[in-house]
């Protein structure tokens, strides 16, 4: 029986068993996700925590432990950029998706996100529902904005329990965890959200951002991209005033994968920028893909409230002539 749509907060997942050990291994493999306890807990306290938010991060053993589980019922999406690789092989029960299928032209700019029509239509196919966990992977050792890209949309979309797989397939593989060749035989679904609500910046709000200073904007490319001495777009450079924050930065390499920082580690290098909880973010790259990077530490992981993608980043603003663009290594 399809399940029926309804948006909610963050909440428990699952029935019987399967959520049952889902929200075990979230409690029990804290060390497994390099030290990232929920915002405001309390190791080994009873302290108050904040809301959980709409997606976080889920360790190899948490999802090993689903796969476990009796009546394990979850959806796995290997987001990876190149479906070859997908091909060669890929985590039991994941369905393959490209970024690329998330976002197209809009009034010419090519990076754009779709209607909830289309993610709809989309998720649907690939068997989605809004009672099942949704845990995402990409490369591991190389990218990880494709799994937090497809997490902002799920997010913006009211999709209660998502996760991104630290160290993706990566570390999975690393840790000779099963892989496999075969398809999943997956059932299309009634995938049907209300609503398509992202956390997304459009040009006006970076333009309103520059003419004050209650916002501060966050670029998430390269350094040397940010600099002016790379990059594809029209014009070469970054948004006046916007802080460098190269969004691998939140990565360490343990073995051949990238996982995630410790929060502390993570808190500290963004505070140590001027970017600060009390502020309005506004994160952008050359596309959405590196700067949902940035809004899921911030957002996702630290717990800052106040954090939007402006998904046509700099691929559109530097082709607005009329906008500036500044170069070198300083705001």
């Amino acid at each position: 029986m399809i399940a029926t749509w309804r948006p909610t907060v963050a909440r428990p997942v699952g029935r019987g068993v399967v959520g049952a050990t889902f929200l075990l291994c979230l409690a029990h493999c804290s060390r497994a996700l390099s030290g990232n306890a929920p915002p405001g807990a309390a190791v080994g306290s009873a302290a108050p925590v904040a809301p959980v938010p709409s997606a976080q991060l889920i360790a190899t053993d948490g999802l090993a432990a689903l796969f476990a589980g009796r009546d394990s019922d979850v959806s796995v999406i290997d987001a990876r950029n190149d479906y070859t690789l997908y091909l060669e092989s890929h985590v039991p029960r994941a369905v393959y998706l490209n970024t690329e299928e998330l976002r197209a032209s809009d009034r010419g700019v090519p990076n754009k996100v779709l209607g909830v029509s289309s993610y709809a239509a989309l998720f649907s196919r690939l068997g989605l529902r809004a009672d099942r966990p949704v845990v995402i992977y990409s490369a591991g050792e190389t990218r990880n904005i494709d799994a937090t890209y497809v997490a902002w949309i799920l997010a913006g979309l009211g999709v209660p329990s998502v996760y991104v797989l630290d160290g993706g397939f990566g570390k999975w593989t690393l840790e000779n965890r099963p892989v496999t060749r075969h398809y999943p035989v997956i059932e299309p679904t009634a995938f049907a959200p209300s609503a398509f609500t992202p956390d997304r910046a459009a040009r006006e709000d970076v333009q309103a951002a520059l003419r004050g200073s209650l916002v501060v904007i966050v670029d998430a490319r390269t350094p040397e991209q940010y600099a002016g001495r790379a990059g594809a777009q029209l014009r070469r450079g970054h948004v006046p005033g916007a802080i460098n924050h190269f969004w691998q930065g939140d990565l360490v390499k343990a073995d051949f994968a990238m996982v995630w920082r410790r929060r502390a580690e993570l808190r500290a290098s963004y505070v140590a920028q001027g970017i600060t909880p009390d502020k309005s973010i506004i994160a952008y790259c050359n596309g959405g893909l590196e700067s949902s990077h940035v809004y899921f530490a911030l957002h996702n992981l630290l717990g800052y409230p106040h954090v939007r993608v402006y998904d046509g980043s700099f691929t559109e603003w530097s082709e607005r002539t009329e906008l500036p663009v500044a170069v070198g290594e300083r705001p």
